[in-house]
């Protein structure tokens, strides 16, 4: 029986989550594409002065509303299926889906006013929405919806979890649940910072009802939540190359005990880093600076452990399947199964990521390429490609599973992680040869010539090479995002023809969960110990800024 069959209310959320995170996905790319051009100079379609608004939906659009409902989708379906039972209370999961809908939309009207002079709302502040830049009221009270909705949505699990443990009381919480349930836990720590920063200062701020704010303040509440949400992002693609990646590859999971080790990492780790965004701010005292870089460089640990056991799974099926040699046994693997090449390659890059991500948490070499390029190069390959193109991937696999239908355009499926890749190596790689050059990000006129090695003479005009390679890249993405969409819309719509292809089984690990110990499925004592890192890293800065004046000078919001 598929999962559309026994369990058709939680399919149909699983399917609503998707829809709204691959059209978040549509315009947040095409919002992309349309920003690459523009700044490179290979295309303008706009005035220099919209491309705030452009830069604001594709970073809101493809952060946070693409990630979160992806997270949302695949998260009902991992709890479900590895408790065997359905959602506790159909009129609650309801409710969280019409809040992060809501406010999703609220916000996208708001950012999307600022292309229409006549419309007297927008919120150019981009994806970094701190003080003092202002938005209108209508895409906080969107924020705060949308956030809301989320901690709805981790309770609809977590019930759904004490159901099955009233049930059985002495097994192991399974291990996509335990995933799920460790990822909201961070969330809920993480995101007090930003409901804080929301709630009590930017929206009366931005209603008139406090004349001012401090920047710092609300820039430190944005980052303690800023850098976990990066973690958020990227833990669904564990949850993939944990569970999903290693039946693809044709064998089982390496390691259930690791697994859990790596995701109460992140849940211990992930919060404690904030301030790593913020070295070159003056009022952060530079111990608490130093804590953060410690933190973040402790957080390597789990990417580490993940290569080691997500590559050993994927070896052991391969060597199952025939595989010889040191690396022989990659050509094995199944490289024409798009659910698996993509995973493989968001994880490749993903190395790439975790290398100049070391590069931005070191103290010092951050002062090299803070506020350059090298920055969204950086989260390029991690957002852009470790989530985003796994999230594809495992699409490929799950969507028939939820929809009762056969993947259609299979060849176009075959072919686009690649087309995703070879874009995002040739957009990255100009990018931190950019940042490490100086050119500046966030910026619709850049200073090209400090990076023109290279020069063509193009129907454009002379375009610097770096600049003609994001160009090329951004392209090459959007139609990679084109070709996946065009696979999810055909396979939605077609009429049912015979049975689905799919096996959505998991196997048992090799190592299962009896070979750790028990304290790791005890949540409170983990929670205890974020909070304790959380109150060291941010306690006393914290207090400072509030105890010199939480409503210091900020800046008016602009005349209308």
């Amino acid at each position: 029986m598929t999962f559309v069959e026994e369990y058709p209310f939680e399919a149909k959320v699983v399917r609503v989550c998707f829809a709204i995170s691959f059209a978040a996905l549509g315009i947040g790319g095409f919002m992309g594409m349309v920003q690459a051009l523009h700044r490179t100079g290979v295309l303008r379609v706009m005035d220099s002065t919209d491309y705030y608004t452009v830069l604001t939906s594709h970073g809101v659009l493809l952060a946070l509303v693409f990630t979160v409902f992806f997270l949302a989708g695949i998260f009902t379906w991992g709890v479900t299926r590895s408790l065997d039972r359905p959602l506790p209370n159909p009129a609650a999961t309801k409710a969280w889906i019409a809040l992060m809908t809501v406010g999703t939309l609220f916000a996208t009207v708001a950012i999307l006013g600022g292309f229409v002079d006549s419309i007297p709302f927008s919120a150019d502040v981009l994806f970094t929405f701190y003080a003092p830049l202002q938005a209108h009221p209508i895409f906080y009270i969107g924020l705060s919806m949308f956030l809301l909705g989320t901690w709805l949505a981790g309770l609809d699990w977590i019930q759904t979890f004490r159901a099955w443990r009233a049930d059985n009381p002495d097994e192991r919480v399974p291990l996509q649940t335990f995933m799920a349930i460790v990822t909201m836990l961070m969330w809920y720590i993480a995101t007090l910072g930003l409901a804080i920063e929301v709630l009590v200062f930017l929206l009366p701020w931005s209603l008139g009802l406090i004349p001012e704010v401090d920047p710092l303040l609300t820039r430190t509440l944005f980052w303690y939540f800023g850098h976990p949400v990066v973690y958020f992002w990227l833990m669904p693609a564990y949850f993939v190359w944990y569970t999903i990646l290693p039946k693809l590859s044709g064998g089982r999971l390496f390691s259930d005990p690791l697994a859990r080790v790596v995701f109460l990492l992140f849940l211990v780790l992930s919060t404690p880093v904030g301030f790593h965004h913020q070295y070159l701010d003056p009022g952060i005292p530079t111990g608490f600076k130093f804590v953060a870089m410690t933190n973040t460089m402790f957080l390597l640990l789990p990417s580490l452990l993940t290569a080691f056991t997500v590559v050993a799974s994927m070896e052991y099926g391969a060597r199952k399947n025939g595989g010889t040699g040191y690396f022989g046994w990659l050509r094995t693997l199944p490289w024409d199964d798009p659910a698996f090449a993509g995973a493989a390659l968001a994880g490749l890059m993903f190395a790439g990521g975790g290398f100049s991500g070391m590069v931005n948490a070191g103290f010092n070499i951050n002062y090299l390429v803070h506020n350059t390029l090298w920055v969204p190069g950086h989260f390029h390959l991690t957002v852009g490609t470790a989530s985003a193109l796994t999230f594809m991937a495992v699409s490929y696999w799950l969507w028939p599973q939820v929809t009762g239908k056969r993947l259609q355009h299979r060849r176009l499926a075959t072919a686009q992680p690649y087309v995703w890749f070879v874009g995002m190596t040739l957009m990255s790689n100009a990018m931190h040869r950019g940042g490490l050059a100086g050119l500046p990000r966030r910026t619709a006129e850049p200073e090209w010539n400090v990076a023109q090695d290279v020069v063509f003479d193009t129907p454009f005009g002379t375009i610097p090479e770096i600049q003609i390679q994001i160009a090329v890249g951004a392209t090459a993405l959007f139609v990679g995002l084109v070709m996946f969409l065009i696979v999810m819309t055909g396979t939605w719509l077609v009429e049912q023809k015979g049975t689905i292809e799919v096996d959505g089984t998991i196997p048992a690990p090799l190592s299962g969960p009896s070979d750790s110990p028990r304290l790791l499925d005890d949540f409170r004592i983990w929670v205890a110990l974020a909070v304790v890192l959380v109150a060291i890293a941010y306690g006393f800065p914290l207090y400072s800024l509030v105890a010199d004046g939480a409503f210091a000078p900020g800046v008016p919001p602009a005349p209308t």
